[in-house]
Order: C-alpha cells, then structure tokens, then sequence
C-alpha cells in the first residue's frame, strides 16, 4: 500500500479534469470540459529556460451532443493558457470528432483520429473524459421523466453494453433491463 503523507510530500503539480453537462435544445445537451495543469515548483526546460511555478495548460471544450443518439454534433475548443507558441494550432485537431457516435470504442477511435501528432494529448485526455460524462448528463436528462419502452432505451442501451463489467453484455444490469423491457439490446 502506498502511503502519503501530506506533511512529509510536497506536491508539484496537479490536474484538474472538470465536466458539467448543461440541457441543450431539443434532443441536445451541451458538455463542457476544462482540463487545468498547475505547476507548483520551478523547472528548467532543455534549453536552460527557467520556467516559474504556475497554470502550465488550460484547456475548455465544448461540444454539443444529439442526446437521443449520442452523436457529437458540434464541438469547439478554447486555450487560455498554453505552454508553448505552437499549441493552440491543435484547436482545430478535434473536428474529425464531430459526427462520432458516443459509445464502446470511443476511446481507441478518438486516438486513433486525433491522437498523437495529428493533435494534443492533453485535448485527447480531456475529451475521452468528457465522453463518459456525456452519457452520464445524457441518462440525467432523460431520466428527470419516467423512462418509457422506446427505440432511445433500447439505442442508450447499446451505448453502454460492455464499458465495464457491470454492464458487460451477459452481465445481470443488462439481463435485468432486458427482462423489464423485453429487449435483446
């Protein structure tokens, strides 16, 4: 077991990944994503630049998702704070997104799509972050009403079939939601 003990271990950095999903029009909702890097010591770069303690990135996307489906429709990224000249040419390295279905294997298409040199690890980070939100704030959005057997449960259904073991495909969440609804999800 690793043991911290505050007194003793001076912290140096933190980041701070925070999403909020705000009711959009209609069938959307509005996710908005803020990834923040804090530096708490000085360090020198290869150069020999001294680069003092302080906000190292800070990043905010947004994206506007098609609840029903989970379908990224729009997306938009922000760059307050970045640490080199070159970085917000990466603004636009989320685009290839839009139209991308929210669901199991997200993660690896995203970076397959946008990662590595074709854009910004932190912005990668960020939005596979705010994708699992997304069907967090999806499900609360639907569910502030009682839930009906429809063709949305059964498409929010297969979304998230095997994102983990509890809902893995022969798992009892998804027998047990099946049974209610009469599905084969």
């Amino acid at each position: 077991m690793i043991k911290l003990d505050k007194s003793k271990h001076e912290k140096i950095h933190t980041r701070r990944i925070d999403v909020a999903t705000y009711e959009g029009h209609s069938d959307t909702i509005i996710v908005e994503g803020r990834l923040k890097d804090e530096r708490f010591k000085q360090i020198y770069r290869p150069t020999g630049e001294n680069v003092p303690p302080g906000t190292v990135h800070h990043m905010i996307i947004r994206m506007k998702v098609r609840r029903s489906e989970l379908i990224i429709e729009d997306i938009d990224v922000d760059m307050p704070t970045v640490p080199h000249e070159g970085c917000p040419e990466t603004r636009t390295s989320l685009e290839p997104v839009k139209g991308m279905r929210i669901t199991s294997g997200f993660t690896t298409k995203v970076k397959d799509l946008v990662g590595g040199s074709k854009g910004c690890a932190h912005l990668v980070a960020l939005l596979v972050s705010m994708a699992s939100a997304a069907v967090q704030g999806a499900w609360t959005a639907l569910s502030r009403n009682p839930v009906e057997n429809s063709g949305y449960l059964e498409r929010a259904m297969q979304t998230i079939v095997d994102t983990c073991r509890v809902w893995r495909t022969d798992g009892p969440m998804l027998k047990k939601y099946r049974k209610k609804f009469k599905r084969k999800s």
